[in-house]
């Protein structure tokens, strides 16, 4: 990847020809942004992604999901979930950008419609948990929700298969490197004899599905 998302990479996992990666660019925005892509190694240098979907969860759902791994709450409940074979998501996001956004900033899709994107973590088969996000075909409803309109063919779909320890790893790092970026933003503000007032709580500025400029290193890939 280029060096300006090596910036605000925070850490990345990869499974088979896939990964998912934290990064710290929308924290000032209240919300941790997740990427995830799919690539084929087989494919010419620059031209390996073969899915994209980048996912902003918002700073207080992220940190309940952590306090929920962290309590051992969610190992409880994939426990229920295995033993009772239930298919339902332990945690999904939804979001995207509407039609007029797409419109706006000379994006819109041919159909009119808006951008879904989608993101649920599932007990897995193979491994633990099945990290999934996809995007697609999308209709804003009334409260101004993006609703997914595309049923199970995606324009985009990545998954990604983590162990416990991959899964709490990625999470727990992610949720230090926030920690770490208020308490220097509370400190930026105290240095500079500002009166304290709390971070944006702004909705994230509408990502326009950014693409890879560079191949990363796939070298080091476990396989699950």
């Amino acid at each position: 990847m280029d060096n300006d998302r090596n910036q605000h990479q925070i850490i990345r996992k990869d499974a088979r020809n896939c990964f998912v990666e934290s990064l710290s660019d929308a924290f000032a925005f209240g919300k941790v942004h997740l990427g995830f892509a799919t690539y084929d190694t087989k494919l010419p240098a620059g031209q390996r992604q073969t899915n994209s979907v980048h996912i902003y969860i918002a700073i207080d759902e992220f940190l309940e999901l952590c306090r929920k791994l962290s309590s051992g709450e969610m190992r409880q409940r994939v426990a229920q979930m295995k033993k009772s074979e239930e298919k339902a998501p332990l945690y999904k996001c939804l979001g995207g950008t509407s039609a007029e956004k797409l419109a706006k900033i000379d994006r819109a899709r041919p159909d009119g419609m808006s951008l879904s994107r989608t993101a649920e973590l599932h007990c897995g088969k193979n491994a633990d948990f099945l990290f999934v996000a996809n995007s697609g075909l999308g209709e804003t409803n009334k409260t101004g929700l993006i609703v997914p309109r595309f049923g199970n063919k995606p324009e985009n779909h990545v998954a990604v298969s983590m162990t416990w320890d991959a899964f709490s790893g990625f999470m727990l790092t992610t949720k230090a490197h926030y920690e770490a970026w208020l308490a220097a933003w509370y400190a930026k503000q105290d240095g500079a004899g500002k009166p304290k007032t709390q971070p944006k709580r702004e909705a994230a500025p509408a990502p326009q599905e950014p693409e890879y400029s560079a191949e990363p290193e796939y070298e080091a890939m476990p396989m699950f």
